[in-house]
């Protein structure tokens, strides 16, 4: 096979095995609903539970990417997979809670497949093409909406406990097959090995900071409503799983396949005018999305009149679909920021930048769960997201657009004259 068949069809089998690893990821957004019923949890406790395999994916990142720079991403990528088919199968035995919460941490070995996945398929393609084949690959995303697909079916059909025994059959496939149309090239071995403290000096940089929260939104947030999102259906609009799934995956499937396209928007347009619009888009969104039902009774001359404000089914489907496509294109402008200002330290920088994205989507969870127990309402996530999409949009004008425009009127003619 020719170098450039190899490179295609490393392309295309990572793109299905970061696809399967991302729907494992997200399994606990789908039978994490019968799993809560099953030990009358409390919505903190659910938060925690689904976020579990959130924070391994997250932790094992930086250190999966030194390996994978080390070793070489087909061997590294391949066992990463393997190791977390008994995880799966175990979860479909589990009876506690504690149980639930061990085994997720291996499960979640399953989510650090992109910082294996993305120097791999990079180093096979030229550096014109590494922005488009990294956009393909980051689009096994939509196994966040393959799961919300295959799992209710499943939930429906045979029970929950079948979806982690299909699961892990599927994981162990998925190895089988990476490992038959997968290669692997010395030449793309780093010679030069970035230790994990040298990684954190990076956070000396404020810059690296602000990325950190722009990609806790755009990733951490996505992961979050996600895994969020099919319980929020069934609880808020009285809906089954399997058509809370469906509507859910209005938000996961373009949050994960639109990623390429942002990348180009990203290359046309720049990161900062892709980011800022993402942000102001996200802003609406979520402050629509986050007003509760609410009952509001007016006293008028012919009497008291009540009108009901709040968000039906359809209207909510839409702006969170909205969200999901703004997400995308955040996902991926955000590393053009990346490999615009660290050219030579790209690997580093996305490698705390992904971490930070990572434990995102691990917080945001708990913290959805702790409102809701704390508030009752529901739509408190999204004003807590709300919240953080405010201070990335201050931060990005008091650093960016303010800061373009001082330097802009320093460097006039008319000052200089002054």
């Amino acid at each position: 096979m020719t170098k450039k068949g190899q490179a295609l069809s490393v392309l295309i089998v990572s793109t299905i095995a970061f696809t399967v690893c991302f729907m494992v990821w997200m399994m606990f957004a789908v039978i994490g609903i019968p799993i809560k019923k099953a030990l009358d949890l409390n919505s903190t406790q659910f938060g925690l539970l689904m976020a579990m395999p959130v924070l391994t994916g997250s932790l094992v990142r930086v250190p999966l990417g030194i390996w994978t720079d080390k070793f070489g991403g087909r061997i590294v990528f391949a066992t990463l997979m393997a190791c977390t088919v008994p995880a799966i199968w175990l979860m479909a035995y589990a009876t506690a809670f504690w149980h639930y919460l061990v085994i997720g941490l291996f499960v979640g070995l399953a989510g650090g497949s992109f910082s294996v996945g993305t120097p791999y398929v990079a180093r096979w393609f030229p550096r014109q093409q590494q922005g488009f084949a990294m956009g393909i690959f980051g689009m096994g995303n939509a196994g966040a909406a393959v799961n919300k697909f295959v799992a209710p079916a499943l939930v429906v059909g045979f029970g929950w406990a079948m979806v982690p025994q299909v699961y892990a059959g599927i994981m162990l496939g998925t190895v089988i097959l990476f490992l038959l149309f997968s290669h692997t090239d010395p030449e793309h071995h780093a010679a030069k090995q970035v230790s994990f403290m040298n990684q954190l000096k990076s956070l000396k940089d404020p810059k690296v900071f602000k990325y950190c929260q722009y990609y806790s939104i755009v990733f951490g947030g996505y992961v979050a409503l996600s895994l969020w999102m099919v319980q929020y259906y069934v609880g808020e609009f009285g809906l089954d799983i399997r058509t809370a799934a469906l509507l859910a995956a209005c938000f996961s499937l373009p949050g994960g396949i639109l990623r390429a396209v942002g990348g180009w928007l990203s290359d046309k347009y720049g990161a900062h005018a892709m980011t800022w619009w993402v942000l102001w888009v996200s802003w609406v969104c979520l402050f629509l999305l986050s007003y509760p039902q609410t009952d509001l009774t007016i006293a008028t001359t012919a009497g008291p009149k009540t009108f009901h404000i709040g968000l039906n089914v359809y209207m909510f489907t839409i702006l969170m679909f909205t969200l999901g496509v703004a997400w995308a294109f955040g996902k991926a402008s955000v590393f053009k920021y990346i490999s615009d200002d660290y050219t030579h330290n790209i690997g580093a920088i996305s490698g705390i930048v992904g971490l930070a994205g990572g434990m995102g989507g691990f917080l945001l969870p708990i913290m959805f769960g702790a409102l809701m127990d704390l508030t009752g309402m529901r739509s408190s996530a999204f004003m807590l997201l709300y919240g953080i999409v405010w201070v990335s949009l201050i931060w990005m004008y008091w650093t960016e657009v303010r800061g373009s425009e001082y330097l802009g009127n320093k460097a006039s003619p008319s000052n200089a004259q002054n």
